[in-house]
């Protein structure tokens, strides 16, 4: 069965993401620069790297090797082109986290942005026990109303997302981290609108 998001578009997604009324990209935009920056790691790992929103933010100075993982084949060929100054150090990967985990490489951090909704926490901790990092820093996005997409004009292109969305709890990822050896470390919050918030939760290895 084809994962729902190799079914939509990159336009289609950032034109919902970015809308006054959802913010999310430019928020994850902030937020990925801290993320990059906030600890002593060359090699990073961006789950769910979609058309690449942030890798600006990336210094040559600072890391030797970032790879960039997502199912849908066509956002990753849109960021190997949106970001070619990058080229040296960038390495996008095709992999559905679903079932192929295991071709995950091993890396210094992960970064997984409203990722963990998608694929679940089981899922989740399969993928940090294979990539074995220092460090984890997740995005999470927590609905204080009930709809967890935004309405837009873009909203019934997300309708196959349906199947595989998994409500997201702090506690919960916090506990399931625990799990697998993994700490908490940092919290923060960044409201948006429509009674939505990102939390941004790291962890380090223990």
């Amino acid at each position: 069965m084809k994962n729902p998001w190799e079914e939509i578009s990159l336009a289609d997604y950032e034109n919902h993401m970015k809308l006054d009324s959802v913010m999310q990209l430019q928020a994850l935009n902030e937020m990925m620069k801290a993320q990059f920056n906030d600890y002593p790691v060359s090699n990073i790992m961006i789950l769910g790297i979609a058309g690449g929103n942030g890798l600006e933010h990336i210094s040559k100075d600072k890391f030797e090797r970032v790879y960039g993982v997502d199912v849908n084949a066509d956002y990753l060929k849109e960021v190997i082109y949106r970001y070619s100054d990058l080229n040296d150090i960038l390495e996008c990967l095709c992999i559905n986290l679903m079932n192929e985990a295991h071709k995950l490489p091993k890396t210094d951090m992960v970064i997984a942005n409203l990722l963990v909704e998608y694929i679940g926490y089981e899922c989740f901790q399969k993928v940090i026990q294979q990539a074995n990092p220092e460090y984890v820093s997740c995005i999470i996005q927590i609905n204080i109303e009930d709809n967890w997409v935004s309405d837009s004009p873009y909203l019934h292109v997300f309708d196959g997302l349906e199947k595989v969305h998994h409500q997201m709890e702090e506690h919960t990822l916090k506990r399931i981290m625990l799990e697998i050896n993994y700490n908490i470390i940092k919290t923060l919050e960044y409201m948006l609108p429509n009674g939505k918030k990102l939390v941004r939760l790291d962890f380090s290895r223990i």
